[in-house]
C-alpha cells in the first residue's frame, strides 16, 4: 500500500503529494490527536497545541498574517508523516526530504506567496523557541535558556484534542 487513509476519507500518498487531496481538516484533526515528544511529556500536549502556540507567538511578536500562517501550518506535514523526534530525525535524510517536499506544498497551497528566507528563519526561531519553551514546562529537564526569547503568555495544560481541532481548523480557514 503507498497511502494513508486520511480522517476525511481520502487514499494520501505522502511521498508524491496530490496538492487537491490536502485538506485543513485532515491536517487539523492529526495534528490534534499527535502527542508531542512521543508522549514524553507532563500531560498529554498535542502537536497541534504547539502549532497554535506558535501562531500565537508569532501574533505576540507582530508579525505578519503570513508568517503567523506559516507557523500555524509549519508541521502540518507531520498531519500525514507523524511527528519523528529531532534526534531520529537527523538520522533518516529520505525522510527529510520527504517531509521538505510535502512541507512545501501544504505552505505553497495556503499561504499567499512562497516563505522568503527571512520569513522561514523567523517561522523557525518561534519553532525552536518554543520547543524550549514547552521543555521547561512540560518536561523533567530543560534544554536551553532559549525559552527567555518566549514575549506571550502560553497555556500549556491540558485541552481536550477536539478544541485543539476547532482552534486549528478556524485559523487555517481564514486562508
Amino acid at each position: 500500500m503507498s497511502f494513508i487513509t486520511t480522517f476525511t476519507g481520502k487514499k494520501f500518498d505522502p511521498v508524491h503529494p496530490e496538492v487537491e487531496l490536502i485538506d485543513i481538516r485532515d491536517i487539523a484533526h492529526a495534528l490534534s490527536m499527535l502527542c508531542r515528544a512521543n508522549g514524553h511529556v507532563k500531560h498529554f500536549y498535542t502537536v497541534g497545541q504547539h502549532s497554535l502556540a506558535c501562531y500565537h507567538e508569532a501574533e505576540a511578536r507582530g508579525y505578519s498574517e503570513k508568517i503567523k500562517m506559516a507557523c500555524l501550518l509549519h508541521d502540518a506535514s507531520e498531519a500525514y508523516l507523524s511527528d519523528v523526534t529531532r534526534p531520529i530525525k537527523k538520522t533518516l535524510p529520505e525522510y527529510l526530504v520527504v517531509e521538505d517536499k510535502l512541507q512545501t506544498v501544504i505552505w505553497n497551497k495556503y499561504l499567499a506567496s512562497p516563505l522568503t528566507e527571512e520569513e522561514e528563519k523567523k517561522v523557525f526561531e518561534i519553532d525552536d523557541d518554543m520547543l524550549d519553551y514547552e521543555f521547561k514546562h512540560l518536561m523533567p529537564r530543560e534544554l536551553s535558556d532559549r525559552y527567555k526569547n518566549i514575549v506571550g503568555n502560553h497555556d500549556l495544560s491540558f485541552v481536550d484534542p477536539k478544541l485543539v481541532e476547532d482552534q486549528l481548523f478556524e485559523l487555517m480557514s481564514k486562508k
